[in-house]
């Protein structure tokens, strides 16, 4: 069986890095590119933390400058508290060696996908500025593509950011809710799932080996990570962006529903992914006629952490 191609659209971000080194180590993916966002950082920053990403994955996997925005706002917040202020808990770095492409984010993702139909994953990691953005620019993508698996939202949970929505959802909801509506192959690996796992700080000593580089780079970003999650009352962290690198591969272990998909864009439920589990039609509806989703619903946590271990330690 090839190896899926993968596209990570992405706002590096700790558990992005976390989700990014995975897919690196994983013996069975080939990491084309990694496309930039705003998000837990401004795009500029989070081009600079892809750069510095792609130098410890040999300075061979292309990066490309993306959205600074969402559709129909200026961005107003960073969550700086959660990642620090250059997104790898401001822990100082050298400069990178990789340069960002001079093609944008965008143009990348239609390219790729159009020179090989039917091979690529896209793996939205971050707000879906830079997916809608290219669903306008070439709709015909959306019969092109092999599927989206995406890390956001949430089907049966309360959201993150406050009670209706997860983060990147909430950062640019008008995005996310042309995503879901598009006629296309999408997963939602949301907060049902990412919420179940959590990485405990002798786990994380244990499969991030401190005598490699990829490992004692995760091992120095990752405490701050665990001191925000202390800080709500929870002894570890929360497994987000690298559960749907772990989805791509192991699916089985997920428990996945089928239904439509709209994202709430105003008001306090901004943000809000609203799944029609019930198998009804609604018709007349705004979830009338949209295409169905697949959502994680439920995950084998001993599965997904053992896997995570197996990569990430090398056995």
């Amino acid at each position: 069986m090839k190896q899926p191609k993968i596209i990570i659209d992405t706002d590096p971000g700790i558990d992005d890095a976390m989700a990014i080194l995975l897919a690196h180590l994983a013996p069975d993916i080939e990491l084309i590119g990694l496309t930039t966002v705003f998000g837990n950082v401004p795009v500029a920053q989070a081009t600079h933390n892809a750069c510095i990403l792609s130098d410890l994955m040999g300075g061979k996997v292309p990066v490309a400058t993306g959205s600074a925005h969402p559709l129909n706002r200026e961005n107003d917040r960073y969550p700086d508290f959660v990642h620090g202020k250059n997104g790898f808990g401001d822990t100082s770095m050298k400069p990178p060696i990789t340069k960002a492409i001079e093609q944008g984010a965008v143009d990348f993702i239609i390219e790729q996908v159009s020179q090989s139909p039917g091979e690529i994953t896209l793996v939205p990691i971050g707000p879906l500025t830079n997916i809608a953005k290219a669903l306008e620019k070439a709709p015909e993508i959306a019969s092109q593509v092999k599927e989206v698996v995406l890390m956001g939202g949430a089907a049966t949970v309360n959201g993150n950011v406050n009670a209706a929505a997860e983060a990147n959802m909430l950062s640019d909801p008008h995005a996310a809710d042309r995503v879901f509506t598009t006629d296309w192959p999408i997963t939602m690996v949301g907060l049902d799932v990412t919420h179940q796992i959590i990485m405990d700080e002798a786990y994380l000593d244990r499969v991030h080996q401190v005598d490699t580089p990829i490992g004692g780079f995760l091992r120095r970003i990752v405490q701050f990570y665990l001191d925000f999650h202390r800080s709500t009352g929870i002894d570890g962290l929360y497994t987000h962006d690298p559960t749907a690198i772990v989805y791509l591969l192991k699916p089985e272990i997920f428990t996945v529903r089928k239904g439509a998909v709209r994202v709430c864009t105003d008001g306090i439920a901004a943000g809000q992914t609203i799944m029609n589990l019930s198998g009804k039609p609604y018709l007349g509806t705004a979830w009338d006629g949209i295409p169905t989703s697949d959502a994680c619903v439920d995950v084998d946590v001993t599965a997904c952490l053992e896997w995570y271990a197996d990569i990430m330690s090398g056995n």
